[in-house]
């Protein structure tokens, strides 16, 4: 499918469906699955002239409103019985949904590495298709533990997103990365990188690492590799001179209390590290 105009970011919220998947796009129903105050969520069933149907898809439209803050939307369009009528789940983060974020962590991931307009369109997959479900048709016993049902899978939603347009997945050709093709062998890889991200600062060891996922040492290796381009201590080395970055101009911290924070095992060390990632001694960035 030909990829469609750039929405407006001054009018993202109230932006017709027509101009997000084309002109030949007619809206039969809309119905509202989650309205908050970070989220606004939305089902709608959407007609379209025969012969101009497009493919089944997922679409990631991030829109920059200002310096660090963000509007970012969900579009997943699939067809039910009828061909010609397809059903679009339809998310949009509003920008006081990242204000709970740091800049640095969101600007690890791809979509927000550019200060532009950036659409990005995803295959989905079964596990995506399955929390499509749960929002459509959620099932709690009060109003307010649905809207929570909710939000925990639209939040699952958006994680699936980011790991999708992040690591695109092709088969690796080295024999011992064909585990990857399987689901279950990614999302053990997709785990680890989570709990590295949660514990950079006091990083576990290999072995360690591989009971928390379930996966053999050297299969989490060679996978972790081929997914990211990194070992696992290269990517657990630039989160923490990433950090060390942003700890470093704040006041009143010092290189040693930086490089105790973050784990280091002497001042050194850490200086060592991050002159060799950043080009400059700690020192240097001291507010």
């Amino acid at each position: 499918m030909s990829k469609t105009n750039t929405i407006s970011v001054s009018n993202t919220a109230s932006a017709p469906i027509e101009r997000i998947l084309g002109q030949q796009a007619r809206v039969v129903s809309r119905d509202k699955l989650l309205e908050h105050r970070d989220i606004h969520a939305e089902q709608i069933v959407v007609n379209f002239e025969e012969g101009n149907w497009p493919d089944e898809h997922a679409r990631l439209n991030l829109f920059p409103i200002s310096d660090g803050q963000y509007c970012l939307q969900l579009l997943y369009l699939q067809y039910q019985t009828n061909p010609a009528e397809a059903e679009v789940v339809w998310i949009e983060f509003k920008p006081t949904y990242f204000e709970q974020y740091p800049l640095s962590l969101l600007e690890t991931e791809q979509p927000f590495r550019f200060d532009q307009v950036t659409e990005q369109q995803f295959a989905l997959c079964s596990q995506s298709t399955a929390l499509l479900h749960q929002i459509k048709e959620p099932k709690a016993p009060t109003a307010f533990t649905q809207t929570l049902q909710q939000k925990e899978v639209i939040t699952a939603l958006l994680r699936r997103a980011l790991e999708c347009i992040t690591l695109p997945f092709t088969v690796c050709p080295v024999p011992a990365c064909r585990f990857l093709a399987y689901d279950s062998e990614r999302e053990k890889i997709m785990m680890a990188r989570q709990v590295v991200e949660l514990h950079f600062d006091n990083p576990l060891t290999i072995k360690e690492l591989s009971r928390k996922v379930a996966m053999n040492e050297c299969y989490l290796k060679k996978g972790f590799k081929a997914l990211t381009g990194k070992t696992i201590h290269e990517y657990t080395q630039d989160l923490r001179i990433s950090k060390a970055k942003e700890m470093l101009q704040q006041q009143g911290l010092s290189v040693s209390d930086v490089a105790n924070t973050l784990g280091f095992s002497s001042i050194s060390h850490f200086s060592t590290a991050f002159k060799k990632a950043t080009g400059m001694k700690p020192c240097e960035l001291l507010a």
